[in-house]
């Protein structure tokens, strides 16, 4: 399991084939620098570490878990059923999946009293951002962290207007 000293925020993913996806969650939380953990745990093949994962993630500090998965996707789901923290779903389109949309819809329709926030197809980055706002609701300094990613992200958009507008068609 990849630990950071005081680690608040969970990482994990159904098979290692999920990790081009997962590694965008981890890359923006360390923009961020927020400290996570990430490793593998598959709900199907191994259902009891899924159980002590999710089981003890708040006693050891974890402020939000991002699960992602593809085919039938049930890690998140499990995960929310399992731990009083909330739960990221990344649906993933994997080899085994249905274009990805057995995914999206395993993690979005859960029951009612387990949530699981879901973020769009391979939607890695955005479960980092929403995972680094959760975590930052108890963390000022986070939060201005955050707020200096979003105005980034607005001087961007506002480079480009002229360009734009003043482009020869």
């Amino acid at each position: 399991m990849d630990k950071q000293a005081n680690a608040r925020v969970g990482i994990i993913m159904g098979s290692a084939s999920d990790l081009p996806v997962m590694e965008l969650t981890a890359k923006v939380l360390k923009e961020l620098e927020v400290p996570f953990e990430m490793t593998v745990i598959s709900a199907h093949r191994t259902p009891q570490r899924m159980m002590a994962y999710a089981a003890s993630a708040a006693e050891r500090g974890l402020k939000v878990i991002v699960a992602g998965a593809g085919g039938a996707a049930h890690l998140p789901g499990m995960t929310a059923s399992v731990t009083p923290l909330p739960v990221i779903g990344v649906p993933i389109k994997s080899s085994n999946s249905i274009d990805g949309w057995d995914s999206v819809l395993s993690i979005l329709q859960m029951p009612a009293g387990v949530p699981v926030a879901t973020v769009a197809l391979d939607g890695g980055r955005n479960a980092g951002i929403l995972a680094a706002q959760v975590v930052a609701a108890g963390d000022e300094a986070l939060l201005g962290r955050l707020a200096q990613f979003k105005d980034a992200l607005k001087a961007k958009v506002m480079d480009s207007v002229e360009r734009v507008e003043n482009h020869p068609i």
